[in-house]
């Protein structure tokens, strides 16, 4: 195992990763935005305001993403296992 292939390993980890949280993050990250402008337009300041949407959101994306992000890193997971006989020798 030379330390190329640890940096291979790692970057597609990391790759691995945005790809399975993207979904999540960009639903909150949208929610949140949409209800900072209706906060800003209505002069509201509720923090609950803001919360419960957000989690309502995330909550429906993991709902419909869940099996894709599931099966993506069952895949990933299969591909590394079968991996480890060429990385070690």
């Amino acid at each position: 195992m030379n330390s190329q292939s640890v940096l291979t390993i790692g970057q597609q980890a990391l790759q691995m990763t945005l790809m399975i949280s993207a979904p999540l993050l960009l639903t909150a990250l949208l929610v949140g935005l949409l209800v900072s402008i209706m906060q800003a337009a209505t002069q509201i300041n509720e923090m609950t305001l803001s919360f419960i949407p957000k989690l309502i959101a995330v909550f429906a994306m993991l709902v419909l993403a869940g099996p894709w992000m599931l099966q993506t890193l069952v895949d990933y997971v299969q591909r590394l296992f079968g991996s480890i006989p060429q990385v070690i020798g």
